[in-house]
């Protein structure tokens, strides 16, 4: 791995879901002696493997792959602590020599990973019980004309229905006394010793939906409403966190009688649709990332993808050379 003074560097892969990151990203780690560190908010919860399209063992290619299955579904996935646990994993990497290759479906952890966080006022849980119990008993999308009052900035990035960072968002406000983007623009601390290259991969949009269209079939051939049916049957509280997943409340929907399979796999495409967009918008705001259009297990894709790292001083590993990967 190469170093440039005291800066190691690490890679991330960006873009919407069903571009290819996964598929880039072993097949760089493959030559370039890394590993794959996951930066997806969904992939990190035990027991929700299809939907959330965790890379399955025989796609790893005996890769190893960080933070997948690291918090239990009661437990909640926050963009600091993962920017905790992604660092001990950097220590790690840095000691065994091998470059990190993050594969980034939540621009919003990275961020956290390279610029830091600012300093935001601890939760409250009886604030947090008021606001969900005047949202009940309000009309709906009260939380989000809130938050619009307090912060519209903050407002416009949230979705109205996503009750979880509405709440936060308003939290923060009442308690910081300030509105949510002013607190975020102060006390960042960012990673040091760090040097990112970031590749972007921007498929063709028709193209991308097709795979999106193919990627959520083969998740039902794969057992995806079985994998519902368990996490239902499980007994896991009705708020756990990746039940809002895409998908997953659609299926959970299924399985109570409240709507049809058809209904389901029409609802997931259209709401998979929307969130690639989001995350392309997203990255496109993101600085430096080197674009690449087409899909991330596109051979030429790959190789210049490789190209591209290799002007930024990372070497193809002997090991690959000798064994004509």
């Amino acid at each position: 791995m190469k170093e440039d003074n005291t800066l190691a560097s690490l890679v991330a892969v960006v873009g919407p879901t069903a571009s290819g990151k996964s598929a880039l990203g072993v097949w760089l780690a493959e030559r370039l002696d890394g590993e794959i560190v996951a930066c997806d908010s969904t992939q990190l919860y035990r027991g929700f493997d299809i939907g959330t399209a965790k890379p399955e063992p025989a796609a790893r290619h005996g890769i190893p792959h960080h933070l997948l299955d690291v918090l239990d579904p009661t437990e909640e996935a926050t963009a600091g602590g993962y920017a905790q646990i992604a660092l001990r994993v950097l220590d790690d990497l840095r000691q065994r020599g091998c470059l990190p290759i993050f594969t980034v479906g939540t621009g919003l952890y990275l961020r956290a990973l390279l610029e830091g966080l600012a300093d935001l006022p601890q939760r409250s849980e009886e604030l947090r019980d008021r606001l969900r119990s005047s949202a009940a008993s309000r009309a709906r999308g009260h939380l989000h004309r809130l938050l619009d009052r307090l912060d519209s900035a903050a407002a416009r990035k949230i979705a109205p229905n996503d009750e979880q960072k509405l709440i936060r968002a308003i939290e923060i406000c009442l308690l910081a006394r300030k509105p949510l983007s002013e607190v975020h623009r102060g006390g960042r601390s960012p990673l040091q010793g760090w040097r990112a290259v970031k590749i972007g991969l921007a498929p063709p949009r028709d193209a991308l939906y097709d795979r999106i269209h193919a990627r959520t079939e083969e998740m039902f051939s794969k057992g995806w409403i079985e994998e519902v049916r368990r996490l239902v049957a499980s007994g896991l509280p009705e708020k756990a966190k990746p039940f809002d997943f895409i998908g997953y409340r659609e299926l959970r929907a299924v399985v109570r009688g409240e709507m049809t399979l058809g209904a389901s796999r029409t609802a997931i495409e259209q709401a998979t649709r929307r969130y690639a967009k989001r995350q392309l918008t997203w990255f496109r705001k993101e600085l430096g990332v080197h674009w690449l259009t087409g899909f991330g297990d596109d051979p030429k894709l790959q190789n210049d993808a490789l190209e591209y790292l290799q002007s930024q001083g990372m070497k193809v590993s002997r090991d690959t050379q000798t064994r004509g990967v």
